[in-house]
């Protein structure tokens, strides 16, 4: 296949073609199964060097108009695959490699769950009085609140830090709290398993 795409930013084994990353948008709508944030897809696209940034941007406002793709609410924030686009997304199989396929799979799916997170999960961030920032991490189990914790840290950088590193497992943090708050032998071994 002939490569017709920008390279820059591109990992080895990304798309060098612009009918791939087409056809790579389509089967992550289809995998993904639901609306799916558009900035989220193209920093999904982005962060695994799939595509260039350009040409995936590129790629996206071609497959809307060609009504492969289409807009879910009136922001134009959310898009979803039409049937035209799951008929795209069939040619995978020929098209794309495994690995491109199941690493786009894997991608979709963590973003996915760290997104369901963020929203269960919230995290503010503050300026503190005299200086530095308070993080205020709040854990539910989705339904209701099983945990509120704030730190104070000195910067910006570390409270975003912090944010970043509770989103990717938030029970951990109130595993090792609980283990700590009832110093119960059986929890706190569990909560060390949980830190590695």
């Amino acid at each position: 296949m002939d490569f017709d795409a920008f390279t820059e930013g591109i990992e080895p084994g990304g798309l060098r073609n612009r009918s791939e990353i087409g056809i790579l948008l389509c089967y992550l709508l289809d995998y993904v199964g639901k609306p799916f944030k558009k900035d989220d897809l193209i920093e999904l696209i982005q962060e695994n060097g799939f595509a260039n940034y350009f040409e995936t941007t590129d790629s996206l406002s071609e497959l809307i108009k060609n009504k492969n793709l289409e807009y879910t609410d009136s922001e134009k924030q959310y898009l979803s695959v039409t049937k035209n686009g799951r008929l795209i997304a069939a040619q995978l199989n020929s098209a794309l490699s495994l690995s491109i396929r199941q690493k786009a799979a894997a991608a979709a799916s963590g973003l996915m769950q760290m997104r369901r997170s963020e929203n269960e999960n919230p995290v503010k961030i503050r300026r503190a009085e005299g200086g530095g920032y308070i993080v205020r991490l709040k854990i539910t189990d989705g339904i209701r609140e099983l945990m509120t914790l704030e730190l104070f840290v000195p910067d910006i950088s570390e409270a975003n830090r912090i944010k970043r590193s509770f989103y990717k497992n938030p029970q951990r943090l109130y595993c090792v709290v609980l283990a700590g708050a009832t110093g119960d032998p059986n929890i706190i071994k569990a909560a060390l398993e949980e830190l590695k």
